[in-house]
């Protein structure tokens, strides 16, 4: 690879992944069985983004390990039902295109994990987007480090990625205690939650004790996510939760105390605005338990605002079948595939303050996209909605 034997793109990226190895101490490559890369929207990435990939594509670039992207920057079906601009949706196109080019599965989620990409426990990967590193990490038990956009590609094109970090036993052991002493009963309480610890704890790896033992893997979802945005977390571990829990010694750590007054603090900085033009949920993307119980929350409702859930396509196809998306669209909302609110323009589209039950989406909003936030659970955004 190094001397070009498999053409110039496979050289430069190599070389690319030497040099993370040379910076990190890595001893060798590793083989990773599984790809996700980021910087896929075209709001993110602009024109020389895509250029760029176009040039890899045309030169003959392929992946050799399953490869999945980020979200996209519109629903890649629909967007013009959405109301996505037509010259943005030019540029996303081609940008998609130039990935499918490259062998890569243009399936465009932060959720991998549900939409047929499931990596098996201990096993090496290289994911970028944040909530997916988390999950993987943490909650599956597989290995990869916080990847950004250009070494994921690398690892998918060269198949192997430098054995630093979180790919080694001896840096997976927890920094810090955090001792939660509180009612955890919406997925936006497990996000505010992750959002105030993100805080507290930046890039360490934290230990949940008294997280409640019925947490499903959509609250645990959102709990990395927020931690993954406020801070930098890209592992942590839950007693009775996580894999890897049990292998940890945690006595002599920092603790860390959340209680009730620090959660209300957390929604109280997290909201910047009080009607929203529109409430988006689906950050991370949404599962099909998470569509169904919008579903029947809407069942029979008319809204005064558009509500959307942003999802996989696979998910979405699902919903269909299952005849949610047709009843969360006679409430008025919408199932929105391959996209989310932090990469598309919704700033172009008209909307200024948007609800959300996202700790990640509240942290992002404000600079990403110039939104006013409404953070709340869902059954409150819905009630603002039908006020």
């Amino acid at each position: 690879m190094l001397a070009g034997e498999q053409g110039e793109v496979v050289e430069r990226l190599f070389r690319l992944l030497v040099r993370l190895g040379d910076i990190y101490g890595a001893g060798k490559m590793i083989p990773v069985g599984s790809v996700q890369v980021a910087g896929v929207s075209y709001k993110s990435i602009g024109d020389p983004g895509m250029e760029f990939l176009e040039d890899f594509a045309a030169k003959g670039a392929r992946v050799k390990t399953l490869t999945y992207l980020n979200p996209a920057g519109m629903d890649m079906e629909d967007w013009k039902e959405y109301g996505f601009p037509e010259d943005f949706a030019s540029h996303q196109i081609r940008i998609m295109e130039a990935f499918r080019k490259m062998g890569v599965v243009v399936t465009a989620t932060c959720t991998p994990y549900l939409a047929g990409n499931l990596p098996r426990f201990g096993e090496h990967i290289a994911w970028s987007e944040s909530s997916a590193v988390s999950f993987s990490n943490s909650v599956i038990g597989a290995r990869t480090n916080r990847e950004g956009g250009p070494s994921a590609l690398a690892a998918a094109i060269c198949g192997v990625t430098p054995n630093y970090g979180l790919h080694q036993d001896e840096n997976r052991k927890p920094d810090v205690v955090v001792k939660v002493d509180t009612d955890l009963n919406f997925n936006s309480d497990f996000g505010a939650l992750g959002y105030h610890v993100g805080k507290q704890v930046k890039n360490k790896i934290p230990y949940f004790i008294g997280l409640p033992k019925d947490s499903n893997t959509d609250q645990l979802k959102a709990l990395g996510a927020a931690m993954a945005a406020s801070g930098a977390v890209a592992l942590y571990h839950a007693e009775g939760l996580t894999p890897e829990a049990y292998l940890m010694d945690v006595s002599g750590l920092e603790p860390i105390e959340v209680g009730k007054k620090e959660l209300a603090a957390t929604y109280e900085k997290l909201n910047t605005g009080s009607i929203p033009d529109i409430v988006i949920l689906g950050c991370p993307h949404a599962s099909l338990r998470e569509i169904a119980s919008l579903a029947e929350k809407l069942d029979g409702k008319a809204l005064k605002s558009p509500i959307w859930i942003c999802t996989s396509r696979v998910m979405k196809v699902a919903a269909q079948k299952m005849g949610f998306v047709e009843i969360i669209e006679k409430a008025g909302g919408k199932v929105v595939a391959d996209t989310c609110m932090v990469v598309s323009p919704i700033e172009e589209m008209g909307y200024k303050t948007t609800g959300v039950n996202s700790g990640k989406a509240g942290n992002y909003l404000p600079g990403f996209c110039q939104q006013n936030v409404v953070f709340q659970d869902v059954d409150e955004l819905i009630r603002r909605l039908s006020a």
